[in-house]
């Protein structure tokens, strides 16, 4: 038994045509894998964002009511470590760049072996003290950013200037790097058993930059109108650059296809239907100007961000071809890898194997939360969802419970760490303290308030609605699955939401 995960970063549900894509996108591939796997309907995020999520795919628990963007902690069960205990080889191969920062150096080392491929957007990789200048058209100007985070992203962007320069050819490509290592793993591994391989790249995540024969597909992009890598926050450019962007994610999309296929045809061509495992996934998608923003975090969590792409082919069902409408998520895939290789569930862990759910459509969870560290903290069952804001625009109290006191480029700073005090031990946390430290969160978010949606009746969500009822049921599930992760007391206060904890308990 072998099992094979294909995972791209920002990848978008409703550009994809199994999922009723628009015709003008090309994703062939994604409809032939469509025919040869089960596709999930309802599948959903968890913690945002990258890291995040996949600290979700390791321990298949819930990460972000407790931390925010971090590594696995010390008392964390990876499922990757798990297999690898009992016999399986595991092997990565990625272009994501935030493995190898402080806040994600503690991933990669959970498998056998692992290769690391660079260039992808702000990757310290080229080194170059003085680039050719000019014009950068990705370059910010934001008066809404404040100056030191707007210094930040823009020598993010120089680097990818810099980068760029060594990335012409389609075969330069971090993509296409990453994909010939995982196909070449997969070739000479193909005649032995019990192997994973995770093979992940960060596109079509921002920038969009695709070689000339994707652009070449969307003839309506113009090179010198606008840019390929949007600001987060709300929409502030023409009609026509937004459709640029689109346009471009749409070529960077369809490289992803073609892709996708390499491995579609070599599990043909090596015949490893019959007893190899393939997940293709996502950690989330983008808004590419829906709801007038753009990207992901400085907005409540909209499906086409929360509602992902998943499909599943599982040799032991042989089911391929059919739709699955039950509620999945991220926390879901480690059950559904060691149930696989016949490994035991750590009781920690959260989620579900998806076995049955593969084979008939068998429901694992009537609920599913979702969120970011110190934002709306979100819950749907399949055709509501409810986000609840913080209670008060000073969002608090708030705090980071965590053993590895890192951020996504950077340690705490010794400010932060001054106000640490040791909290727990959590249910979760092994018998063990960790340190809690205020939390600067994501206040900014309280200005949007309580939002609940009916899906069925509003799709795109394009109208809130105010239904008592249902409010006070979604509340009702939020409470439920909050206090079955063991969330920190002041999150249920955070939210204007303490009494009806206390009841609950």
């Amino acid at each position: 038994m072998k099992a094979i995960m294909v995972m791209f970063d920002t990848l978008n549900r409703h550009m994809l045509s199994p999922y009723g894509g628009p015709d003008w996108i090309r994703t062939p591939e994604f409809q032939r894998l469509a025919e040869r796997s089960v596709v999930f309907g309802n599948s959903y995020i968890g913690s945002m964002p990258c890291m995040p999520a996949r600290r979700e795919l390791h321990t298949g628990r819930y990460n972000f009511l407790h931390r925010s963007w971090g590594p696995l902690e010390p008392f964390d069960d990876s499922a990757i470590e798990k297999l690898g205990q009992a016999g399986v080889y595991t092997h990565l191969v990625t272009d994501h760049q935030h493995y190898w920062e402080d806040g994600g150096g503690t991933y990669h080392p959970r498998y056998r072996s692992f290769e690391l491929v660079r260039g992808q957007e702000g990757d310290p990789w080229k080194g170059e003290v003085e680039d050719e200048g000019g014009h950068d058209p990705n370059s910010l100007t934001r008066p809404d950013i404040p100056a030191p985070m707007l210094d930040i992203v823009n020598r993010m962007r120089r680097q990818d200037r810099v980068n760029r320069k060594y990335i012409r050819a389609e075969d330069d490509f971090p993509q296409a790097r990453t994909f010939a290592k995982g196909l070449e793993f997969i070739r000479h591994n193909a005649g032995a058993d019990r192997w994973f391989l995770q093979l992940e790249t960060f596109d079509p995540h921002e920038p969009f930059y695709s070689p000339e024969d994707y652009r070449k597909l969307y003839p309506g992009i113009h090179e010198s109108i606008g840019r390929d890598w949007p600001a987060y926050g709300p929409v502030t450019e023409t009609e026509e650059e937004v459709e640029q962007l689109r346009l471009r994610y749409a070529a960077l999309l369809s490289m992803c296809d073609r892709y996708l296929g390499k491995v579609l045809d070599v599990m043909d061509e090596l015949d490893l239907w019959k007893d190899t495992l393939l997940i293709v996934n996502t950690d989330h998608g983008f808004l590419l100007g829906e709801h007038g923003q753009w990207a992901k975090c400085v907005q409540p969590f909209y499906n086409e961000v929360a509602h992902t792409p998943l499909f599943i082919w599982d040799p032991r069902s042989g089911k391929q071809g059919e739709w699955r409408d039950s509620l999945v998520q991220t926390i879901d895939l480690p059950a559904t890898l060691l149930d696989f290789f016949g490994v035991e569930k750590p009781a920690d862990m959260q989620g579900s194997a998806l076995r049955e759910t593969i084979a008939d459509d068998r429901p694992v969870r009537r609920a599913a939360l979702f969120g970011i560290h110190g934002g709306h903290v979100c819950v749907t069952d399949g055709r509501y969802v409810y986000m609840r804001a913080a209670a008060s625009p000073a969002n608090e109290p708030l705090y980071e419970y965590t053993l590895m006191p890192t951020h996504m480029r950077n340690r705490f700073h010794t400010a932060e760490l001054k106000s640490a005090e040791l909290a727990g031990p959590f249910t979760f946390t092994k018998e063990v303290q960790v340190l809690k430290i205020p939390s600067r969160g994501n206040g900014h978010l309280h200005h949007y308030g309580h939002l609940l949606y009916d899906l069925e009746r509003d799709p795109l969500q394009r109208e809130h609605i105010s239904d008592e009822a249902v409010e006070k049921e979604m509340i009702e599930l939020l409470l439920r699955l909050m206090k079955e992760n063991d969330a920190p007391a002041e999150q249920f206060r955070r939210l204007g939401l303490e009494s009806e904890w206390k009841e609950l308990r």
